[in-house]
């Protein structure tokens, strides 16, 4: 389906929670965020259905997000749910690693295609920091057992804050010399937390150019403009929502856990989706697509009323 400016949809970001296992500074404030009653947020079948509907109206990519996805119970069931809707041509996780050591092999037997991992620091004290409450060496054997369960191009996405990693850029290019990842450094965008932060914390990635000079240009994936070191099995990804923002070739929607289908992650309009059925659930999405606006404005500042971990990163 196309939108009213001529895009085509076909990427849902599915969020099953608004929970996490850390309490990363630039997405929530030490003490956590109010958490939404069970009875608030939709049950996997709900879920199933609104991506289901989604997929009629053309999405062909589903990403599950959540908050951290796999604190959610029952995720693996769901994964294997999802994967079963026809039209499903590729299903994926964004996690911040911490739980993959022991679900990576469920997750690719329900079907799971591909895995994008948080990783802002690859220093374990400032991990700490940055995180308030996960530990490097967790993620990193959650990477190994990824790989183990046959993930094997991983996308590290690696949120770019000066005076606070902007200094790890080249050990990060660095980690795709030997193996087949994309490392993806992405602009900070000010929302929740962050949205008051100086403005010497939202640097572009460009500048990841200008310290590793040997990259070379490659052909760019979605929202992704990408790069190779010479002879790298891996790739750079740079994405420039602040920058140069890409909301004139993009191809997606929102659902978030409580059911609501956000047309764009930085607008206040949300559908309501919970509670339909069948053609009256379709409709509904359908309008949700009609409705997506033509781009944002974050230069000054986010519109959305929520913050990330209820939408969806």
């Amino acid at each position: 389906m196309r939108d009213q400016f001529g895009r085509s949809i076909t990427y849902l970001r599915l969020s099953v929670t608004d929970r996490c296992n850390y309490r990363c500074r630039y997405c929530m404030p030490p003490e956590g965020v109010p958490h939404k009653a069970h009875g608030d947020i939709c049950s996997l079948e709900e879920l199933r259905d609104m991506a289901a509907a989604a997929v009629v109206c053309g999405v062909r990519k589903i990403r599950v997000t959540g908050g951290e996805p796999l604190v959610r119970r029952g995720v693996v069931d769901l994964c294997r749910m999802l994967r079963a809707l026809p039209g499903v041509e590729e299903l994926c996780i964004t996690t911040n690693g911490a739980l993959l050591e022991s679900m990576a092999e469920p997750l690719r037997q329900a079907g799971v295609d591909r895995l994008n991992i948080s990783l802002d620091t690859l220093r374990p004290d400032r991990f700490r920091a940055i995180t308030r409450l996960g530990e490097l060496a967790d993620v990193r054997r959650g990477i190994r057992a990824a790989e183990a369960a046959g993930f094997s191009h991983l996308k590290l996405n690696c949120v770019l804050m000066g005076g606070v990693n902007d200094d790890e850029t080249a050990d990060f290019v660095a980690l795709t010399r030997e193996r087949p990842w994309q490392v993806r450094f992405i602009e900070l965008m000010p929302m929740g937390p962050c949205a008051g932060w100086d403005r010497d914390r939202f640097v572009p990635v460009i500048r990841v150019l200008e310290r590793c000079p040997e990259l070379r240009s490659e052909r760019s994936q979605g929202v992704a403009e990408c790069y190779r070191l010479p002879g790298a099995a891996g790739t750079v990804g740079l994405i420039t929502p602040m920058s140069h923002a890409f909301c004139g070739t993009c191809d997606r929607i929102r659902i978030t856990a409580d059911g609501r289908l956000k047309p764009c992650l930085h607008s206040m309009e949300e559908i309501p989706l919970r509670g339909l059925k069948g053609t009256d659930l379709t409709e509904a999405v359908r309008q949700g697509i009609a409705r997506k606006p033509l781009g944002h404005h974050l230069e000054s500042g986010s519109d959305t009323g929520r913050d990330m971990n209820e939408i969806g990163g």
